[in-house]
């Protein structure tokens, strides 16, 4: 288990130069990658995937569109444009705000006006266009190719940001050769529609594929780790059990182990009891299952325990159960996963007909431990 920056980072180097090599043999020129929260793929991205590529020779930039969803573009634009020329991003931005500079110049603003044309976040993202053709223009002088890296790059799929990303797609079209594109994102639901949908700008551009999750060599290495800390060592055994009972999920995992090395001599058992009720114990759940209907509820609690055709005569008949209903058609589960899977909720993906995953594992554990939709 190699070290980068943090001590329990589960280095991943094949896997990164696996990605690298697709590139490299101009196989593809762009990659969409999904994962459910927490599974680790950011960390992999920036701690394995970005070192590799720079590694091989390549221009590395990344950004995360979750850090301001509203204002994608000049992230995107800030980020190329750091990695490209690093010193050059204030004039960059100084340069697009001339016009604003003359304005005010010119003296004949009302008074107070000159704080509204401060360059603002809501200014700063209409200038991202053009910010972001400057930033491929400097690409262009670049010796070396550039990997740009795209976490959650599924904000890119929302109306509002559509001319941001046709614009982005037009600059990247006539660039295949010399810039390369990671599409990430978590919902795996919306970013297959960034690329399936044919109204979406980026339609057909880059395959979807899952990010390949951690498993027993993760456990096995957390547990070496364990081993040269503890005073009490923890068994494989318990280590795999509680992997599982957290579902596989390795930020979960990462809690627990923090919990059983803060309080050894309460043993492997209670550090998973008390790593599941931190898991259990959020707000935001609390707060989102209170805004849904009964009906997507009573939806949600058979997809979290793990009921595999939603629309089928089994699943309908413990949907009457639950509401309390004198008949149930499939209607109603239809209605309520269209809502589920929607752009505004993302809770689940279909992963085929009926069949649906959470997108993020920590509510399907909240909603798996309740028993009725109140």
């Amino acid at each position: 288990m190699n070290a980068q920056h943090d001590s329990w980072h589960f280095s991943r180097p094949a896997l990164a130069d696996a990605y690298l090599q697709g590139f490299q043999l101009g196989l593809v020129s762009a990659r969409g990658l999904f994962a459910r929260r927490r599974m680790g793929k950011t960390e992999f991205l920036k701690h394995d995937l970005l070192p590799a590529a720079s590694k091989a020779g390549y221009v590395a930039a990344y950004t995360n569109l979750w850090d301001d969803a509203d204002h994608p573009g000049q992230a995107l634009a800030s980020a190329m444009w750091l990695a490209l020329e690093p010193k050059g991003i204030s004039k960059l931005w100084e340069s697009l705000n001339t016009p604003i500079k003359k304005m005010k110049a010119g003296g004949k603003l009302p008074m107070g006006a000159e704080a509204s044309l401060e360059l603002d976040l809501a200014e700063k993202e209409k200038l991202s266009i053009p910010a972001i053709q400057a930033a491929l223009q400097a690409a262009d002088k670049s010796k070396k190719k550039l990997l740009l890296v795209i976490d959650e790059a599924q904000v890119l799929a929302a109306p509002a940001h559509k001319n941001l990303a046709h614009s982005l797609r037009a600059g990247l079209d006539i660039r295949k050769e010399s810039i390369k594109v990671l599409f990430a994102g978590s919902s795996e639901a919306a970013l297959r529609e960034m690329f399936s949908k044919t109204s979406a700008p980026f339609y057909n551009w880059a395959p979807v594929e899952p990010f390949p999750l951690l498993g027993r060599e993760f456990v096995e290495a957390m547990v070496e780790q364990v081993q040269r800390l503890a005073r009490q060592p923890l068994s494989l055994a318990e280590a795999t059990g509680a992997f599982e009972a957290l579902k596989e999920t390795p930020e979960f995992f990462r809690w627990y182990i923090e919990r059983y090395l803060l309080n050894q001599e309460l043993g492997a058992k209670n550090a998973l009891e008390t790593t599941l009720l931190r898991v259990h114990n959020d707000t935001a759940h609390v707060k989102t299952w209170k805004e849904l209907t009964r009906a997507d509820r009573a939806v949600l609690l058979l997809a979290a325990k793990g009921v595999q055709d939603l629309y089928g005569a089994a699943a309908l008949k413990q949907l009457k159960v639950i509401l309390d209903l004198q008949e149930v058609t499939a209607t109603l589960p239809r209605t309520s996963l269209r809502r589920l899977t929607g752009q505004k909720l993302q809770l689940l993906a279909r992963i085929d007909h009926g069949t649906y995953r959470f997108e993020d594992q920590e509510f399907q554990l909240w909603v798996s431990a309740r028993s009725t939709v109140d």
